[in-house]
């Protein structure tokens, strides 16, 4: 698959660099974030997958994290995906700013008009490794997985789906129980339809219950002050209550910090030597 590289920037002695490609599964084009530390100019290196939140691209992270230079210390390739397909030219995909363009929320739709285009579960855990793995110098037995908010969401629900797929996951401000929160209901309801039971295969919290081991230590960071969290949009006890019943390793850290929306990327820059550090201890055993 042919890949059109967008961008190159030096930085912390690797390289930032953005790429095109046609997607198979998405039906559309696509652009990825990677970053190539230093190391991978002599070796294969594990990789970090980072899932973005509403409304972003592959650009949020990778301009406004600050993540380089710990990914360049621990010799971690970061994969940086879009959130969704774009183009599409589907009927009411720009109507709202938490459905449809910016919104993919890491589901395969089901339902027309989506689920021709909205298949972004299978495009990260599939397509997206196949494609990084085939182009760069990565170890595709070493694989970790992060995001914020929404894809928090998809990086949780992509770890539970497929034990043993990869070595750690973390999030920022994850929506963990999304089929008892506005968000959840309005994009599972719309791209896999009304059949709620459908629902929980892409439910953190539900997953976790029938996880069949627990051999996943699970990172999540949380600002206390994050208006979506006092909204009942994130529900984390629930999934900690659900994490803890199946005696599966979670470390909670509510801080003191950040608003959630524009002001989030203050808070993820804050702790995100943190997540790095965390999954590179299981990357680099």
């Amino acid at each position: 698959m042919a890949l059109k590289q967008v961008s190159s920037n030096k930085c912390f002695e690797g390289f930032q660099k953005v790429f095109e490609h046609d997607s198979a599964e998405l039906k559309c084009k696509m652009k990825f974030g990677i970053y190539l530390p230093p190391k991978a100019e002599t070796g294969k290196c594990p990789v970090l997958y980072w899932l973005s939140g509403l409304t972003c691209t592959e650009q949020n992270f990778i301009t406004k994290a600050g993540f380089h230079q710990a990914a360049a210390q621990h010799g971690l390739i970061v994969v940086a995906p879009d959130t969704s397909p774009r183009g599409c030219n589907i009927e009411g995909e720009d109507e709202s700013w938490d459905f449809g363009t910016g919104a993919g929320f890491y589901v395969d739709a089901t339902e027309d008009p989506w689920k021709t285009n909205y298949r972004m579960y299978s495009y990260i855990k599939d397509e997206l490794p196949k494609l990084i793995n085939a182009n760069f110098p990565t170890d595709p037995e070493r694989m970790s997985i992060f995001g914020h908010s929404m894809g928090g969401h998809g990086a949780l629900i992509l770890a539970l789906k497929n034990p043993g797929k990869y070595k750690s996951v973390s999030a920022f401000a994850p929506i963990c129980n999304p089929i008892q929160c506005q968000w959840g209901k309005k994009a599972l309801g719309g791209y896999l339809g009304s059949d709620v039971s459908k629902w929980e295969a892409y439910d953190a919290t539900q997953l976790v219950k029938s996880y069949p081991d627990s051999h996943l230590d699970i990172l999540i960071d949380q600002g206390k002050d994050d208006q979506f969290l006092s909204a009942g949009q994130l529900l984390p006890d629930n999934f900690i209550a659900a994490c803890t019943e199946r005696k599966i390793p979670v470390v909670f850290r509510l801080q003191q910090a950040s608003r959630f929306c524009n002001p989030c990327y203050f808070f993820i820059a804050t702790f995100i030597n943190d997540h790095v550090k965390h999954h590179a201890k299981y990357l680099n055993a």
